[in-house]
């Protein structure tokens, strides 16, 4: 849990180091606006994606089964600026186990929810997944926008980059792999 009185006072000791005054008008509120808008955001670090997946089902399906453009927002700890996006996530059930499709959603949004890189924020989706149904394959892909990238350095709106991690059939066979890469871009 975040502490609220460390953020403000950290917030508030930023802005003078800055050159700006904390203490007129338009400021006065601000540390405490920002520590509790970081607590929100930050959210996600004492929760575990795979935690998300307590709705699990008996159902006999051996299809794919894909959630996608699932939106998220996060935030770059290497600027902490934010980077948001959409994820896709699909996984191929094994024997009878099905999760419930917000489930996918949730995982998404506790791993987005603290300082986080694009890369480990796929790979935690999709090591969550597999842990908690064991499925024959999971794939996650994620395309965001990085503020860091449009607002700095590069000053490059509008790019997108794209993760992805692959496990079990969808790494091992190509054929699997290129037909959830393809549903995860049409339609």
């Amino acid at each position: 849990m975040a502490n609220q009185e460390k953020v403000e006072q950290a917030v508030y000791q930023l802005l003078e180091a800055l050159g700006e005054n904390p203490e007129r008008e338009g400021l006065l509120d601000t540390p405490k606006r920002v520590a509790k808008m970081y607590a929100e955001m930050f959210s996600g670090l004492n929760e575990d994606p795979k935690d998300q997946f307590t709705a699990v089902f008996s159902e006999v399906h051996d299809e794919v089964v894909l959630v996608k453009d699932i939106p998220f927002y996060s935030m770059c700890e290497h600027h902490l600026v934010p980077f948001y996006g959409k994820a896709h996530v699909a996984y191929l059930p094994s024997g009878d186990k099905v999760t419930g499709l917000s489930k996918l959603a949730r995982a998404v949004e506790v791993a987005a929810r603290r300082p986080q890189l694009q890369e480990r924020l796929t790979d935690q989706v999709a090591t969550a997944l597999e842990e908690a149904l064991n499925p024959r394959g999971v794939f996650v892909m994620v395309e965001a926008e990085h503020m860091c990238m449009t607002m700095r350095g590069i000053k490059k709106p509008g790019s997108k980059t794209i993760t992805t991690v692959a496990k079990g059939l969808y790494k091992e066979d190509r054929e699997e792999r290129k037909e959830i890469l393809s549903l995860m871009r049409d339609f």
